[in-house]
Formats: structure tokens, sequence, C-alpha cells
């Protein structure tokens, strides 16, 4: 269960009927979860709020997609972060589209940018997440351009992230902290700083 308010539960609802409703159309998640969508997706997502500094001042998602964790996470913030920014970065415009409708149709406070990551304006993040969207190498990348010097990296892996570290590790160096998903035994979440290329 997430311990919110009955405001942002009611957001959060909100969120999950549209989820449901345009998920036919655009394929925001897979089909398979949509009937466990409140665990699959909203819980987790939730999760990953919880393990960011309270001080946070600007979080950015990348390849937000259906909004897991970026649109969950700027609900969460409205009340219990109201001066922290939120800005998902998705370059399918239907996607963008479905985005700004839950941002609007929540009364929430969010950005989004339809480009591609790698071209989008570097954003200084203090948070910067994504949600099955590419090896940790790449996401590496682009935590390079978007990613404030002291800011942190919150990126949920499932089986692979033991492989995954490995050969990030070739190519970068990092300070990695690993937490068990509470939704799923066998993911974990990671969280990174200070982020270098290695010599």
């Amino acid at each position: 269960m997430i311990d919110v308010s009955r405001e942002t539960r009611e957001r959060l609802e909100t969120y999950e009927s549209l989820l449901k409703k345009w998920n036919p159309a655009i394929n925001l998640v897979s089909k398979s979860t949509l009937d466990d969508a409140w665990t699959r997706h909203f819980v987790d997502s939730a999760q990953i709020f919880d393990l960011t500094p309270d001080d946070t001042r600007h979080w950015v998602d990348i390849g937000s997609g259906g909004g897991f964790p970026g649109l969950v996470v700027a609900i969460m913030a409205a009340e219990a972060r109201p001066e922290m920014s939120t800005t998902l970065i998705e370059s399918d415009l239907r996607k963008a589209t479905f985005l700004r409708t839950v941002i609007r149709e929540t009364g929430i406070s969010a950005k989004v940018l339809s480009e591609r990551i790698e071209k989008a304006p570097p954003q200084q993040a203090d948070v910067l997440s994504a949600r099955a969207l590419a090896p940790l190498t790449d996401l590496l990348g682009f935590a390079e351009r978007h990613l404030s010097p002291k800011g942190l990296t919150v990126f949920p892996k499932g089986k692979s992230a033991v492989d995954e570290i490995n050969a990030a590790l070739e190519t970068w160096s990092f300070d990695l902290q690993k937490v068990v998903s509470q939704t799923d035994s066998d993911a974990v979440i990671l969280l990174i700083r200070d982020i270098r290329r290695a010599k």
C-alpha cells in the first residue's frame, strides 16, 4: 500500500483510470500488467520517491512513457514537496499528450518535454529517474548530460542488474547503493552518485 493523504490517493486513482482508458490505443504499459497496475506500477514508483532526499528541488524522469515513476513522483510531491519541480522527457508525441492529460486532470504541476533525451537541454537535475528504458551504461550517459554534479540517479532494475553494473563499470566509475524492491524480491533500485567516465 501507499501511505498517502486522501487527496494524493484520489489523484493516483484518477491517473490509474486514465491509464486504463488510454492504454489500448497507445500501449503505455504491458497489457498483462493492467489488472495489477496498482502494485506493478503505482506502488513500484512510489517507493522510488521515498528513497530520495526531502530537499530535492528538481526531479527529471527520462523516457517517461506511461509516466512511471515520473507522474507518480509529481503527484506525491504536490503535497509532500510542494517546492519541487518535476520534468518528464518523452519523445513519443502520443505518450507526451497522455502525460500532459494526466497532469491537467490531476491538477498537479509538472512539465513535459517531448523531445529526445540526448537533444533536450541539460536539466541540472537533483534526481534523475528512468524505469525500463535502457541498459545502465546508456542511462549513465544520459545522467552525464542531465544530472547536477551532486545529483542522484534512481534506476529500478530487474534480474539483469548485476550484469548491467559490471558492463557499466567498464566505461564509468560511480558510487552505488542497491535497495531491494518492495514489490519484487528479484528487483533492485540503483541509487548512483558521483558519476565519472572511467580513465
